[in-house]
């Protein structure tokens, strides 16, 4: 059936009430808005896409407000490309100030990636091409503009890219694009007093836990609905929040069967009743609609500080669908696609990464929440541990910087790191000088305390200068990324690359987080994964690696590397 035929078919549906079974809650869904679905864009006949980046108007609450999107008023299109075929990308850049766009998710070398490096100025065009050379996966592409990445996103920048393949056209998924294949982007957003703007800051309580909304949108509207044909139903999950998980399920606990991660397709499909998501994953779901009963999808409260305000404190709805009599014409395999065993006898270099928050920014933040929040914002932890009495001791500053930047060729592990107390929730001032202690108690008050380099990764804040080390081409590498010490979530992006999770603090990945993927989990522990770069990327097109909470990437936990 042709989307143009379906849609015919909803509205008809609709205004009929054919079903009186369903007629009350049609009924109550006519006050919502209609789900909007970012429209395919695809190459030319001369291989060529072109996005404008650009201020627009979008309605939300009743007040109209600027927002920025790509060809229109917010977020952007779903850029379909083809495995094997060469792309041309001319991006135009109509914004009052610089940006970047970075093809998240993409293999593409790092002249091409849209790092920071790669700016943007305004009224200036960017062109790159490349070839997409992976499996068929849903990515997508966002600002990265070093310091002001959490802003443009918030601002309503964001884009999925879909890589098609033969293998993936062959398993009769559902694919027709708005109709049985239904994009969700997911994004929490917060406007002014007044409703006149979107109210982002990036202060000290922001670069601490990351900015939040109070408001949920999917695909840029309040819990829209869509009407879907009967039967299998995919939906390609983004988690496109600055800095909120989200953890998706059900509202009548029918099953999601997750096919796909941010790489990918899996193995096998993986059932599951609930869905954890951090930012900037992606997961595609199937999910079962052949009852014919209407049902919401719906995220549930988190442990996380800042993000269990209301109305996040309870199951909130946000996305209402509703099954037609039409019949769709996807499967579900009980097979996907061949994904390589891990091993780590080919593994050439052992890099360690220590993520961590300068105990002052860490303390000032959770007080800063405390202050305009209550405890409520808390998530249930305790300021203890926090920096709360005594402030803990920088004692990154007590390892040679060259140490700091050299573990990550030992392959020891977390040798030589015991003692380190520069990250949040370290407390005790053992071996702390009295000097020290003065610096920090000066810090803790001062005014003119810089938190924008509050965010490190081996004891040092993001240079772009600097990359902080080279890797070889092809080579398998096994990088422990550590948040021992630290309460926070960190969802850990690296660039040009899918890698596979040999652990997540410490434990085995869960079925559904053993393909490929992007982001990995850290979150008061050790996580590990297994990576390899087929793309160069010189210093001055260098990769990054970094926090995917946005506000701890633009405040410093960040690293550049380059290929070699």
């Amino acid at each position: 059936m042709q989307r143009r035929e379906f849609l015919k078919l909803s509205a008809a549906f609709g205004a009929a009430s054919a079903l009186p079974l369903w007629s009350r809650s049609l009924m109550a869904a006519e006050s919502r808005p209609l789900l909007p679905v970012p429209t395919l864009l695809v190459p030319d006949a001369r291989s060529e896409i072109k996005l404008v980046v650009q201020q627009g108007k979008t309605n939300w609450l009743g007040k109209t407000l600027t927002t920025w999107g790509y060809n229109g008023n917010l977020l952007g299109p779903a850029v379909r490309l083809d495995r094997g075929k060469e792309v041309h990308m001319a991006i135009m850049n109509r914004l009052p100030e610089a940006t970047t766009v970075h093809w998240h998710g993409l293999e593409v070398a790092g002249e091409v990636d849209g790092g920071p490096q790669a700016r943007i100025e305004p009224g200036q065009q960017r062109r790159v091409s490349f070839t997409p050379d992976q499996p068929a996966a849903t990515c997508w592409f966002h600002p990265h503009q070093h310091g002001r990445t959490g802003y443009q996103v918030a601002q309503g920048l964001a884009g999925l890219v879909l890589i098609n393949d033969a293998e993936s056209g062959k398993l009769q998924l559902p694919e027709q694009w708005g109709i049985d294949d239904i994009p969700v982007i997911l994004q929490d957003k917060r406007l002014s007093a007044d409703g006149s703007q979107i109210d982002y800051q990036l202060d000290i309580m922001s670069a601490a836990i990351g900015w939040f909304g109070d408001t949920m949108l999917t695909n840029g509207a309040i819990y829209p609905q869509q009407a879907v044909p009967r039967g299998w139903l995919r939906l390609r999950l983004l988690n496109g929040c600055n800095a909120r998980m989200l953890h998706l399920t059900t509202s009548d606990h029918r099953p999601m069967y997750v096919i796909a991660s941010d790489g990918g397709l899996l193995a096998e499909p993986i059932k599951l009743s609930e869905l954890p998501m951090m930012p900037g994953e992606r997961f595609e779901v199937l999910i079962d609609t052949s009852d014919g009963k209407a049902f919401d999808l719906q995220t549930l409260p988190v442990q996380q500080m800042g993000m269990t305000l209301k109305p996040f404190d309870q199951p909130l709805p946000v996305l209402a669908i509703t099954p037609l009599r039409v019949m769709a014409s996807g499967s579900l395999p009980d097979k996907l696609v061949e994904i390589p065993a891990m091993s780590t006898s080919q593994v050439s270099v052992t890099r360690t990464l220590q993520l961590m928050m300068d105990p002052v920014l860490d303390h000032r933040g959770m007080q800063a929440l405390m202050a305009k929040y209550g405890h409520a914002a808390m998530a249930g932890m305790s300021m203890a541990a926090h920096g709360a009495g005594q402030m803990p001791a920088d004692k990154s500053a007590e390892i040679p910087h060259d140490k700091m930047q050299g573990m990550d060729h030992s392959g020891s592990g977390m040798s030589g790191m015991s003692g380190m107390s520069g990250m949040s929730g370290m407390s005790g001032m053992s071996g702390m000088g009295h000097g020290d202690m003065a610096d920090m108690q000066q810090k803790q008050t001062s005014d003119s305390y810089d938190f924008h380099q509050g965010n490190k990764i081996n004891g040092v804040a993001f240079n772009m200068d600097k990359p902080m080390f080279e890797i070889k081409q092809g080579e398998w590498e096994k990088w422990i990324i550590s948040g021992e010490g630290d309460m926070m979530m960190h969802p850990f992006h690296v660039h040009g690359t899918q890698f596979r999770i040999l652990s997540e603090n410490g434990k085995p990945p869960a079925q559904h987080r053993s393909g490929w993927k992007d982001i990995v989990h850290v979150e008061g522990g050790r996580s590990e994964i297994l990576v390899r770069f087929n793309h160069l990327a010189d210093k001055a097109h260098a990769y990054m690696a970094h926090c995917h909470l946005l506000e701890h990437e633009d405040t410093g936990m960040m690293l550049g590397f380059t290929v070699s």
